[in-house]
């Protein structure tokens, strides 16, 4: 007689917690440190701004490229190989760094160091806590993510006073030592008796076979939650860096100019706070299909009422809102509407795709921007990439696998 299945293994918050450090630390340390060193490191290595901002460019698409294999792995149960390795790759890359001498090695950095993010981001952490806790992998995301999006309050100070007091190169030896001593042994001790292949840990009973990554790949649901992931991801990513100039044509004064974009992490931060201890009060497909429709209604306050500042709050309010919550759905969509067997191989699928829109999506505005009509047109652009990716996910939704 076949044995009965155990019950999955039970939500662990000390497990989550020590991961969202290692999230807090990868974000900040590399991420968002980034923008403090171009300066330095265009004086040292007498680059332009547009030489120097290619390393992320590197960066961002050796992600997307080694987003798939590194799903592949984890779903094969080498999670903790993966994620350790990464925090390996990421310490050694950022002391390899701080000795560079010429743009080819600093392009090679960045290089190396896009494929070690891949291994240690959301879309790795994700499908672990994913694999592990199969009836409350959504809690640990909103955890994951509400402490991950204080990354940038963290690091951005700490990264500019370790490079004020130490000079750039030394600070980047500080970065990588934290690594090494705080998120290699993390992720080595914490990840520990990982079950290959299917969801749950050691103590969970193999769950039965499913359909393969090569199917799921091709279903509809996969492809629809494809468009969704791709065209907000772009969307999100071409506001930023034209935010300021943006505010500015809109007719703000300087004092809104700055503030708006300075709250929008904090309003992001907040909405996951807010999702964390009131998501089970309602129903979480619903709570999916209404998160993405707040940044197309964002982008329409700013479209309606040029030069309103009450418009440019609704915008902060409605765009920080959903794209602090954006990362919850993408990152959780998979699990619920397609397969939770193969999450991060599927995840890791679209790491391609999302990198080139993450790319490319900046470019796009700035061409479409110009004199006579600033950025009308290209607002108009991401509201009706925004729209069709809401529909896309409400789509997948109606045609679920599970």
């Amino acid at each position: 007689m076949p044995a009965s299945p155990q019950p999955a293994a039970s939500y662990d918050k000390r497990l989550v917690a020590w991961l969202s450090l290692a999230q807090l630390i990868t974000w900040g340390s590399v991420f968002y440190t980034f923008s403090l060193l171009l300066a330095p490191v265009e004086q040292a290595l007498r680059l332009t701004r547009a030489e120097s901002s290619l390393a992320f460019s590197l960066a961002l698409l050796a992600e997307g490229i080694c987003a798939y294999p590194v799903g592949r792995w984890i779903d094969r149960g080498h999670e903790r190989a993966v994620m350790t390795g990464g925090s390996l790759l990421v310490a050694s890359c950022l002391a390899l760094h701080s000795v560079v001498q010429t743009a080819q090695a600093f392009y090679a950095v960045w290089t190396l160091l896009g494929a070690a993010l891949a291994a240690t981001l959301y879309t790795p952490v994700f499908a672990v806590v994913t694999r592990r806790f199969a009836q409350d992998y959504r809690r640990a995301i909103i955890t994951l993510t509400f402490l991950g999006g204080l990354a940038s309050t963290v690091f951005i100070p700490l990264s500019a006073w370790l490079i004020s007091a130490l000079g750039w190169r030394d600070a980047l030896r500080v970065l990588a030592a934290i690594h090494l001593v705080v998120c290699a042994p993390l992720h080595a001790v914490q990840l520990r008796g990982a079950r290959p292949g299917g969801l749950g840990s050691p103590h969970t009973a193999p769950a039965p076979p499913t359909r393969s990554p090569a199917m799921l790949l091709r279903s509809a649901p996969f492809l629809l939650i494809g468009v969704f992931s791709v065209g907000m991801m772009g969307v999100t990513a071409a506001l930023p860096p034209h935010m300021i100039s943006l505010l500015r044509e809109r007719g703000l004064s300087e004092g809104w100019v700055i503030a708006v974009p300075a709250s929008i992490g904090a309003i992001q931060v907040v909405g996951r706070l807010v999702l964390y201890f009131f998501e089970h009060r309602f129903d979480v497909h619903l709570a999916n299909r209404l998160i993405p429709w707040l940044v197309p209604l964002g982008i329409c306050a700013l479209l309606a009422v040029p030069g309103s500042t009450a418009a440019a709050l609704v915008f902060v309010l409605l765009y920080g809102l959903g794209n602090g919550l954006m990362t919850i759905v993408r990152g959780t969509a998979i699990a619920q509407y397609v397969d939770r067997d193969h999450v991060a191989s599927l995840n890791g699928a679209l790491g391609l795709p999302q990198a080139l829109s993450r790319a490319l999506a900046p470019l796009l505005l700035g061409l479409l921007w110009s004199r006579d009509t600033g950025y009308r047109w290209g607002l108009a652009v991401l509201l009706a990439a925004s729209v069709v990716s809401a529909l896309a996910l409400r789509a997948a939704q109606r045609r679920s696998l599970l």
